[in-house]
């Protein structure tokens, strides 16, 4: 089982990498996504050191959609970025506009996916060792991620995104959330 999971998760990510290409049409933007996940893998590394789980096939199950999850995060922050950027806002303000307009729906996110793992990942019921690695991983990634991601990925995006500023056509106007 686990040499399988060492050509499934490389593959995992090679098919995010690919989608992420075909969303942004940028290499640059997918990097910049991929870019994410170290920031979720520190935090399921961390919750099944805390917790004493060893490493098995449910733990890497946990991690490719850990993955998934945190792919999603930079996405949602990235594409608002480049949306700003594409209607004319300059390159620190949108990236400033983005962190703090999407940080909600980022923290939801997270939330959401932390909330409805926590009984999985502390329950001590017949069964749940097969389920509570997957759970603590997600969950461990869960609760690090978003900070790193909100901290550590603006910094990359303004140091490596190769987006500029486009003059703004006539009558168009970006409306900033209140």
């Amino acid at each position: 089982a686990i040499a399988r999971l060492r050509v499934i998760v490389p593959l995992t990510i090679l098919l995010i990498g690919i989608l992420l290409y075909f969303n942004f049409a940028s290499l640059a933007d997918t990097l910049l996504t991929l870019s994410v996940i170290p920031m979720a893998l520190i935090g399921g590394i961390f919750a099944l050191l805390i917790t004493g789980t060893p490493f098995s096939v449910s733990a890497a199950i946990g991690f490719i959609a850990l993955f998934g999850i945190s792919v999603m995060e930079g996405i949602i922050l990235l594409s608002y970025y480049n949306q700003l950027v594409d209607a004319g806002i300059e390159r620190v303000r949108a990236l400033s506009e983005a962190c703090q307009t999407r940080f909600r729906p980022v923290m939801m996110t997270c939330n959401a996916a932390c909330v409805g793992l926590l009984p999985a990942a502390f329950s001590t019921a017949i069964g749940s060792q097969v389920q509570r690695p997957l759970a603590l991983v997600v969950v461990g990634g869960i609760l690090l991620a978003p900070s790193l991601i909100l901290l550590v990925f603006p910094v990359l995006v303004g140091l490596f995104s190769r987006r500029e500023r486009q003059a703004p056509a006539e009558n168009t106007r970006v409306r900033f959330a209140e």
